[in-house]
């Protein structure tokens, strides 16, 4: 959706639409076609995520930066895109707004940078996701765990349920094959203790 931060850029017609943003504590039980400033109690985006390309690219790091920094005052700015040399794997890159001046955020072990505003790691992943496989900007936990989209949260929570579902099965057979055994031996021993005919 567009954001809309100042009458004169409506008038200017100069659209802003991030590609991933977060405004915390604002009642988002409600559906908005676009984020207006101004009804919004002065409400700017928290985190930006701009999905970069051969096309956006020199935008997303210079003109919108600097508007997230210096306008927006954005605490988070994070860009995920192809590398500018052939056949690398993507980079992601964010900053931190620190005393008014975006400052890069320092990425970890795995190339994760930490998202003090949304408590989370911010890192690329490997997958299929809406049947296409490749590497796709993720969230991870503080422990590095995936955080799991509401469908992957069902899937796992029906895999879990199926594996329980089965191990419930397995005990029970098992039990009956006891139970069966302990039949068996009961036979045997009263066939032992029996008197003789």
């Amino acid at each position: 959706m567009f954001v809309y931060y100042s009458l004169q850029q409506v008038r200017n017609k100069d659209y802003k639409g991030p590609d991933f943003f977060v405004v915390k504590d604002v009642d988002g039980f409600y559906a908005r076609p676009s984020w207006v400033v101004w009804q919004e109690d002065g409400r700017l985006p928290d985190v930006i995520v701009e999905l970069l390309s051969p096309s956006t690219q020199s935008a997303d790091l210079g003109e919108k930066k600097r508007l997230y920094e210096r306008v927006f005052r954005t605490a988070e700015y994070y860009c995920y895109g192809p590398d500018p040399s052939e056949g690398a794997s993507p980079q992601l890159l964010g900053w931190g707004l620190v005393r008014g001046q975006y400052e890069p955020i320092a990425p970890n072990a795995e190339g994760w940078l930490w998202s003090a505003q949304l408590g989370v790691w911010v890192g690329a992943w490997e997958g299929r996701y809406h049947a296409l496989q490749t590497r796709w900007l993720r969230f991870y936990d503080a422990d590095g765990r995936l955080v799991l989209t509401r469908a992957e949260a069902a899937e796992a929570k029906l895999e879990a349920a199926e594996a329980k579902a089965e191990a419930a099965r397995a005990q029970a057979e098992e039990a009956t094959a006891r139970a069966a055994a302990l039949e068996a031996e009961v036979r045997r021993l009263q066939a032992l203790l029996a008197p003789p005919d």
